[in-house]
């Protein structure tokens, strides 16, 4: 039963943009932290961005801080979307989206779901 449907993910040009998008298929997903993970091959995932469900508090990981926007839904609360800007070819790899009860145990990586990941792939 899949949870969270990630989409959006694709060939780009360094340099450019690219907005992934996460959906919670459960309506008690929505009521969680959402965020973003990566993960190059041979490395650990790493935290992208998240954001909290009643005050969209946001928070990101130090490697893609002013490069990221992560916002969420503010209606349904239940999809996310993580705007990429001047890609660079280090950037190119798995995108996973999650849930969490708060940022911190995102952060900590004991999450409630993992979807499946988008690619992301950059040309030079």
């Amino acid at each position: 039963q899949v949870q969270l449907v990630e989409s959006g993910g694709g060939l780009v040009q360094a340099g450019s943009s690219l907005r992934v998008s996460c959906a919670a298929s459960r309506r008690t997903l929505s009521t969680y932290a959402m965020g973003w993970f990566r993960q190059a091959p041979g490395k650990e995932r790493e935290f992208v961005a998240g954001v909290t469900r009643s005050d969209f508090v946001t928070r990101y990981g130090d490697s893609v801080k002013g490069r990221r926007t992560i916002t969420r839904d503010n209606t349904t609360r239940d999809t996310v979307y993580l705007k990429m800007n001047n890609l660079k070819t280090e950037d190119a790899t798995v995108y996973y989206c999650t849930s969490a009860m708060n940022i911190e145990r995102m952060l900590g990586s004991v999450v409630a779901c993992w979807g499946r990941g988008t690619q992301v792939t950059i040309s030079s």
